[in-house]
């Protein structure tokens, strides 16, 4: 499964991509026939094992996990994004992103974001998507104002203190 934007591809992690990206850069340039940066993605090895361990468990988890941008035309590996899981029974599906810092400020992350949306509300069962930042203006809170989000509530999350919550509903 593959999502295309104007420069980006989003490459759906299967358990084979999520094994080679946990073994390493190499191993994962190698499998998506790419340039790998050492600086890719901040969330680290764990993330990509959680997902893994979602996308192993169960088919219906496949395609709402891990996404891969590659820049098209650096064929580069630029970050990661994607899902935290299928919609739940209320028709929910969260969101996450980030971006190499090289690649940043160009409007690849609302552009991922916006493949991202897109994709997920031709599922009829999403209603909604959500995703959460920190609870200050920054990168993603612009990411997430151009592509529709509305700033729904404030958590006191144990790990990161105060955090915003996020919502787009299907138009």
């Amino acid at each position: 499964m593959m999502i295309e934007t104007s420069n980006l591809l989003l490459i759906s992690c299967d358990p084979e991509i999520l094994r080679s990206a946990i073994e390493g850069n190499s191993a994962l340039a190698r499998k998506l026939d790419v340039t790998v940066q050492d600086d890719w993605t901040g969330f680290g090895v764990a993330a990509l094992q959680y997902s893994l361990d979602k996308v192993t468990d169960s088919e219906e988890e496949r395609n709402w996990w891990t996404y891969f941008p590659v820049h098209k035309q650096d064929n580069t590996l630029i970050g990661s994004g994607g899902y935290k899981g299928r919609p739940t029974t209320d028709g929910t599906v969260e969101l996450g992103y980030e971006i190499a810092p090289n690649y940043r400020n160009r409007g690849l992350a609302t552009e991922m974001t916006a493949g991202l949306i897109e994709h997920a509300f031709k599922d009829d069962r999403v209603k909604a998507i959500i995703a959460h930042t920190l609870a200050q203006d920054n990168a993603s809170t612009k990411v997430l104002h151009k592509c529709g989000f509305q700033k729904v509530g404030e958590i006191n999350d144990p790990d990161d203190g105060l955090i915003w919550r996020w919502e787009r509903k299907r138009q």
